[in-house]
Parts: structure tokens; C-alpha cells; sequence
């Protein structure tokens, strides 16, 4: 589907490549911090704005959290999202909605009808990596600002290379996908690299505008302010394994998740581009 712009839209895409996408995010990242009786009232626009639904929320009370981020990253009540069964089975990774989902075909991803762009500069031009997911699958899912923004493990897994990759942050929006080039393969990123029975896998955690932090489990926040180099990280030597379903970090502020496997991976019907999903649902299975 093709998305008509508005006259705001086409005014905000020629913004987004002048804003300093940076700058603002550091703004986003104190005032998403503060403390005090701001926050309060801050909270009850956001809930209102964008129907989030408080119910889902281990804390549901607003006046529970002392920051707008602490809100932001909240937890869920216990057992709400049932884990996809099987050991061969994909649980969702988050809540949020379909953007593509399908096959990798010669190492390039479809982002948008029209758009592609590769496995190779997703990942940071690290080429002994990408060329083993050149003719995987993959989806991405965008979470939208009322979803629930931390990120679980689709399948039991061993984590081991991380690659932060410094980048824009345009926005993530449907829009922006479907009119911004590369889009996924610009904004700054971090790719968690694991092995599973299934063969490698891939978690990319895609940074956006206003998206100030991005953090993982096992490093805390992970995205530099300033980072201008790839940086990476190397776990092969030490024992991260990180069980299905187990939460493996979070968006500090919305944005999107890729998923990348390097074997064949059977989509159910339904799970396709616009379809809303929730965390641990099952999204596909590897062929027994």
C-alpha cells in the first residue's frame, strides 16, 4: 500500500534530512530523565494522546513512576504474554506491527514496496557476517509510541558479537519507510549476533529520532552519544546463553526491531506486513 503524503508530511521529510537528529535526541534524553511534578502530567497527555493502555502494566498507577522514561520502558503483569510452544517455533520478539516479513534474495531486504537495501550495510559492512544471512529470512516490526517497548529472545539462544553501528535517526514512521531510501541501513543501529539449534540469528535494534538510548541485558545502555565509529563486541568466549522469551533489552523511546535468520523460516499466514502482533506470539517455525 501506498501512502499518499500530506502537506505536513512532505514539509517533516524535508526536515528530517536538516534536523540535527542527534542534538535533539540528547534534548529527548534529559527532559525523558527529569524528576519532579512534571512528570505526572507528562505521563497523563502521553497515556491520552496515544491510548495506551495502563491495564497491561505491572504498575499501572501513573503516579508509580518518578521519570517519563521509567514509564516508558514499564514492565508487563506477569504471564500476560503466553510463549509461542516448541522449540522450532519463533516467539514474537515485541509488541508492535508488521512492517515486511519474507525471504532475504541475494542479500537484499525488502523495505518498502520499491525499497531495498542489504544485509551487508544493515550490518555494518562486516561481510563474513552478512554473507551468512544472504538468502535467509527476515521481518521487521515496528513499535508504535503506546506499545510496550522492551524486546524478549524469539528462540533460546547463545549470544555472541554485538555491532553498534552510528548512523541518522530519521524517524521510523510508516511514512518515512516507505519514502526515506535505506532507511534502515542510515539510522544508527545495534546488531546482536547469536547462535541457536537453528543456525545464526539476528536481533537489529534500529534507532530513531527522539529515540535516546538504546540497552541490552547484558551491557546496560549500549548506544554512545557520540559515537562515530562501528564498535563491536565480542562474547564468543564467555557463556551468554539467553532462554526464549527472556527479555534481551529495551528502546528507551519507540522504534524497530529486525529479525534475521540464516535458514529458511516458514511465516504463518497471517503474519504479514500491517498485522499487529504481541510479544511471544508465534510469527513462524523452522522446517522440522
Amino acid at each position: 500500500m501506498t501512502i499518499e503524503l500530506s502537506k505536513k508530511q512532505k514539509f517533516l521529510k524535508v526536515l528530517f534530512y536538516v534536523i540535527p537528529h542527534h542534538a535533539v535526541s540528547r534534548v529527548v534524553y534529559l527532559i525523558t530523565r527529569l524528576r519532579g511534578p512534571q512528570v505526572k502530567p507528562m505521563i497523563s497527555w502521553f497515556v491520552k494522546k496515544y491510548a495506551v493502555n495502563m491495564d497491561d502494566a505491572a504498575e499501572s498507577e501513573i503516579a508509580y513512576y518518578q521519570t517519563f522514561n521509567e514509564f516508558f520502558t514499564r514492565s508487563l503483569k506477569p504471564q500476560l504474554r503466553p510463549l509461542a510452544p516448541g522449540d522450532n517455533t519463533l516467539a514474537c520478539p515485541c509488541d508492535g506491527k508488521v512492517s515486511q516479513a519474507g525471504a532475504i534474495r541475494s542479500g537484499a531486504i525488502l523495505q518498502a514496496k520499491g525499497r531495498a537495501y542489504s544485509v551487508l550495510e544493515l550490518l555494518g559492512g562486516d561481510k563474513g557476517m552478512a554473507a551468512e544471512f544472504s538468502n535467509g529470512c527476515f521481518t521487521t516490526i515496528y513499535l508504535a509510541p503506546h506499545d510496550y517497548h522492551r524486546l524478549h529472545m524469539p528462540l533460546d539462544a547463545s549470544m555472541k558479537r554485538m555491532i553498534h553501528v552510528p548512523g541518522r535517526l530519521f524517524s521510523v514512521a510508516e511514512w518515512t519507510v516507505q519514502e526515506i531510501p535505506r532507511l534502515f541501513a542510515r539510522n544508527e543501529r545495534l546488531a546482536c549476533y547469536f547462535e541457536t539449534a537453528y543456525g545464526p540469528m539476528v536481533m537489529v535494534l534500529v534507532g530513531a529520532i527522539n529515540v535516546s538510548a538504546i540497552e541490552t541485558v547484558w551491557t546496560g545502555q549500549v548506544v554512545p552519544p557520540r559515537a562515530r565509529k562501528i564498535s563491536e563486541y565480542d562474547y564468543r568466549h564467555t557463556s551468554k546463553e539467553i532462554r526464549k522469551g527472556a527479555e534481551m533489552g529495551r528502546f528507551n523511546m519507540g522504534s524497530t526491531v529486525i529479525l534475521l535468520t540464516a535458514n529458511k523460516v516458514d511465516w504463518l499466514a497471517d503474519f504479514e506486513a500491517g498485522h499487529k502482533v504481541k510479544m511471544g506470539q508465534p510469527i513462524g517455525q523452522f522446517p522440522a
